[in-house]
């Protein structure tokens, strides 16, 4: 199976890069099925009926999200009625919406998806991402090998911990969070590809996803500013992965920075 991760969708210019960019990474990768953070779609914060519709059309067949889930409104009819959206998987019981699930698409195995958030540096104090993602690791394994993971966290080492955790177990385990690609990817031994961070997708001209003099001038006064979307440098961010069907094993992982022209 060939499955493209998209990183953080930032705000319109990164929706229009995957309506843009899917097609082509679709065709020249052979991908059958695409994952993609969303958690950032609308306006640079939190998520809508409209983008996540919009992100769908574009191709994406599954949308996980991190730390900004609630900054829109619309997620409470995303979480309940919308079975290919998902939040982190470690919020505290009776939380609406799901963190896991089997996703089945003619002519290919099950995938599935897991989405969870950590805990070091972040706002919400979730319950162990660890713990959670053993236990809906078991859970996923009894209906299919090819699982993958979105660990949207804000540390370089909980993120690569998680990774040793499930190898063997997932088929990938992928970070979001800090809008910065990282090149550390590579294939553990029991065969879990890894990626500290995918990225994101958007504009790339300021300071992860905003316009930067807004920024530059919060870091220089301490004073409050509005943080635009970037509109300039549109980027994909994300990876590609291939991933044996029966074994659920990851045979390759590329990372994608691609520029929408």
């Amino acid at each position: 199976m060939k499955l493209l991760f998209i990183g953080d969708i930032v705000g319109e210019p990164g929706r229009r890069a995957v309506k843009a960019l899917v097609p082509v990474l679709r065709e020249r990768h052979g991908l059958q099925f695409v994952i993609a953070n969303g958690e950032n779609s609308a306006g640079g914060s939190g998520i809508s009926l409209n983008t996540a519709k919009e992100i769908f059309d574009a191709g994406v067949d599954v949308m996980t999200t991190g730390d900004h889930l609630w900054d829109n409104r619309d997620v409470t009819q995303l979480l309940p009625d919308e079975p290919r959206f998902l939040r982190p998987s470690n919020y505290p019981a009776g939380v609406p919406g799901r963190g896991a699930a089997v996703f089945r698409k003619d002519g290919l195995p099950p995938v599935g998806v897991l989405n969870l958030q950590g805990r070091t540096f972040m706002a919400a104090q979730l319950e162990n991402p660890f713990a959670a993602a053993e236990a809906e690791v078991a859970k996923l394994r009894a209906e299919t090998p090819v699982i993958f993971v979105d660990f949207h966290a804000e540390v370089t080492s909980e993120k690569i911990a998680l990774g040793w955790l499930l190898d063997g177990k997932v088929s990938a385990v992928v970070g979001t969070h800090t809008h910065v690609q990282t090149a550390d990817e590579r294939i553990l031994p029991q065969g879990t590809a890894c990626l500290t961070d995918a990225g994101f997708t958007g504009g790339h001209g300021g300071v992860l996803g905003r316009e930067w003099p807004p920024i530059v001038e919060r870091f220089l006064r301490q004073t409050p500013q509005r943080f635009n979307v970037c509109e300039t440098d549109v980027r994909l961010h994300g990876c590609v992965l291939d991933i044996d069907d029966e074994t659920g094993r990851a045979r390759s992982i590329e990372r994608v920075s691609e520029v929408l022209k």
